[in-house]
């Protein structure tokens, strides 16, 4: 078990979090969320160790060993893969490192070798006899094949160094399991695999996480801070989204009622404190108003972008027609081919694929940014498509350094008005003197936040979206999820977000080097069906040509 007591945290006059008391349990998983900059992430370096509270402490059950993800994926480049994740259980590992360079050592003593065995039996206790088959087995199934497990750690790609640094926290089975956004850069087969590990993972779970589908498929507790404070509710992320919803509208609907009779009363007593035969229930009322103390609702530090996009024509029967589509990488290697599909009206396709670079490229090519190497596109009359690519660096560039007014009112045909630019820039979360914020020195979500501003100001009917959640924070994929749920146009769009795939996408289309699987399941059925699986793997096994 892990205790808290009266943490605090506090940089200058800014305070985090303060009076922290919590207890974390064994067999519990803790999703923590919490507005950005609230503090999610400090918080977890706080129990690991890495940073120091202002005040207070924290405590770890004795003999309890505590394993983080790490966020350095450089950390471990000299080493080898196997070694890395094995690395986990630093006790297990500093002992095979000790009893090897001591079997190692040619001129070692007696005493050298009583040392030796002595760390082998202690070896043993822990399990470390299977320690390799461990790792392998772990590595194996995030999808890092047997002939990587023996490569140092610097010949991996990006995505394979997460899955290692990920096997390495969960090598060993810790009590207290402490993970920052494990989901980053993993795929969907992954994020699954993930999912079922910690469900059934007998200790204590903390993680911080922007994946709402991981946090309800693993949360049993939900860790909120807001307000300066820390509290944990029982239930996983959409219960506790769903009943703070419903408790803050249930308080605005008791406040409503007693605003209206405050209002009567106050009425009252205006016209009929000078009447002599109405004063006495005049007093009496007014006395009855001073206690009618308007319950204080406690406005969130959380903040819902308003997202909406409103087609300005409804699409036309013909909304996208693709045929024979394909397109090579710079380096030669086939990107997708023989892609074709007809789009149908009220259709919003997820589109798969394995290698980032070919879904980036085939959204280009549909934008009409990139030519095809073969086929053709074809989109309705009626078709007024808004693209949101994954990098938009191109529009927040320093040779056009405009502050956020100018930067949207360049996209405003019609209306140049600087309310309604400010209107709209407020609907996401830009006020005050934000707007004035110069467009590059924008985060990576407020860059997001502008390029949706600037599809709405379009008014589309069907929209191009690769990878739309990324930098968001939970608010915002939130409101992103349900506008495109109501969006009443077609649209296209890619995303590691598996809830916002699953609610919006009624068709699922995964383009390969050699053809195009298209399927009408539901995302979930999708990813589990074996014969989709026989498909993918043939299609990515074949020798493109």
């Amino acid at each position: 078990m892990l205790t808290v007591n009266n943490l605090g945290l506090q940089y200058g006059k800014r305070i985090l979090f303060d009076e922290v008391n919590l207890k974390f349990t064994r067999g519990n998983c803790y999703g923590v969320i919490g507005a950005n900059g609230a503090g999610k992430s400090t918080f977890l370096k706080i129990l690991s160790g890495e940073i120091d509270a202002t005040r207070g402490s924290y405590s770890l059950e004795s003999d309890n060993r505590m394993a983080v993800l790490k966020q350095n994926h450089f950390e471990f480049e000299e080493e080898q893969v196997l070694n890395t994740v094995i690395m986990g259980h630093k006790e297990m590992y500093d002992i095979m490192i000790e009893k090897n360079t001591i079997y190692m050592d040619p001129d070692a003593t007696e005493a050298d070798g009583l040392r030796a065995a002595e760390l082998e039996n202690q070896f043993g206790e822990m399990g470390g006899w299977n320690a390799d088959n461990d790792a392998a087995e772990l590595l194996s199934n995030m999808g890092i094949k047997e002939d990587l497990h023996y490569k140092q750690m610097k010949d991996l790609s990006g995505p394979e160094k997460v899955k290692v640094l990920l096997a390495q926290a969960l090598f060993g089975e810790p009590d207290i399991l402490l993970l920052d956004e494990p989901t980053n850069d993993l795929d969907a087969a992954t994020v699954t695999w993930l999912a079922d590990f910690l469900a059934d993972f007998k200790n204590t779970v903390i993680v911080v996480s922007h994946d709402r589908y991981f946090l309800d498929m693993v949360c049993t507790h939900i860790v909120d801070i807001d307000f300066g404070q820390i509290r944990i509710f029982t239930g996983n992320y959409t219960f506790w989204y769903e009943s703070s919803q419903l408790m803050a509208q249930q308080i605005a609907n008791k406040n409503k009622k007693i605003e209206q009779k405050r209002k009567e009363m106050l009425e009252f007593i205006q016209r009929f404190s000078a009447n002599a035969s109405k004063s006495r229930q005049a007093t009496s009322r007014k006395k009855a108003l001073d206690k009618l103390n308007l319950e204080e609702i406690r406005p969130s530090s959380r903040k819902y972008p308003f997202i909406h996009f409103k087609p300005e024509r409804e699409p036309g029967d013909q909304i996208l027609h693709v045929e024979n589509l394909s397109k090579r990488g710079p380096n030669g290697d086939m990107l997708f081919s023989n892609v074709t599909f007809t789009m149908n009206k009220g259709e919003k396709i997820a589109l798969l694929c394995r290698e980032s670079a070919a879904l980036t490229t085939f959204y280009d090519v549909l934008a009409g940014k990139v030519e095809p190497d073969s086929g053709k596109i074809e989109f309705g009359q009626t078709i007024s498509p808004e693209y949101l690519p994954n990098e938009n660096e191109e529009f927040f560039s320093n040779e056009n350094d405009l502050d956020l007014i100018n930067w949207l009112r360049q996209y405003s045909e019609e209306e140049k008005d600087e309310q309604f630019i400010r209107g709209f820039l407020g609907r996401m979360l830009f006020s005050g003197e934000e707007v004035h914020k110069k467009s590059s020195v924008l985060s990576g979500g407020e860059k997001v936040r502008c390029m949706l501003s600037k599809m709405m100001l379009a008014s589309p009917n069907f929209l191009l979206l690769d990878e739309p959640t990324n930098h968001l924070d939970l608010e915002s994929i939130t409101a992103l999820n349900n506008a495109l749920v109501d969006f009443k146009g077609n649209l296209i769009m890619s995303t590691h977000d598996h809830k916002l795939t699953q609610t919006v996408a009624n068709r699922i289309l995964e383009i390969t080097p050699n053809g195009v699987i298209d399927s009408l399941m539901d995302y979930g059925d999708y990813l589990r069906a074996d014969n989709i699986r026989e498909q993918r793997e043939r299609l990515y096994g074949a020798v493109a040509v």
